[in-house]
């Protein structure tokens, strides 16, 4: 939310969290803590809102915005440990830490050479907007890495309603 305060203004973070179904306005509205736990639903729809109002529907844009995200949070001694660290250590870092993220979310990654296949169980259909996020942040992560021709997709997407959705990633 700060975020969309910085890039489009308070008037229109309202509007985005107007636009909410009542139990998602009522958890954004409340104070947020950093010590809490938040519905994936609600964060969804107001992800769904947000990429709706300020990208013209464009979901790239939530990647590219997941990307400045991991710039920011890799500073000091975590960027150390990403660029130090292989493709591998990466993603299983990340998976580690989505797994603590979105609660409730079992996240199982499997490698052979340089691709992973990165099973996400939990997930439901309309959770399917964290997929740009979740790609940007690999993606950048990776980068940072020093990875080299990194390829990101949803084999199985999360909107078609698995029993998994699968990320594949491939690098050089």
């Amino acid at each position: 939310m700060a975020a969309i305060k910085i890039r489009a203004g308070e008037q229109e973070l309202s509007k985005i969290i107007k636009g909410l179904s009542d139990s998602s306005r009522a958890v954004l509205e409340s104070p947020i803590l950093f010590s809490e736990w938040y519905p994936l639903d609600a964060y969804a729809e107001f992800l769904e809102a947000d990429v709706r109002e300020t990208a013209n529907g464009d979901r790239e844009a939530l990647a590219q915005r997941s990307e400045k995200v991991v710039e920011a949070h890799l500073r000091g001694v975590y960027r150390i440990f990403i660029k130090l660290g292989t493709p591998r250590f990466v993603i299983s870092r990340i998976s580690g830490v989505h797994e603590t993220y979105f609660r409730g979310v079992k996240i199982n990654p499997e490698f052979e050479g340089h691709t992973a296949r990165i099973k996400y169980f939990g997930f439901q259909t309309r959770h399917s907007i964290m997929e740009p996020i979740i790609m940007g942040f690999f993606r950048k992560a990776l980068t940072i890495s020093g990875a080299n021709q990194v390829d990101l997709q949803f084999t199985v997407p999360i909107a078609q309603a698995a029993s998994y959705s699968e990320l594949t990633v491939t690098w050089q």
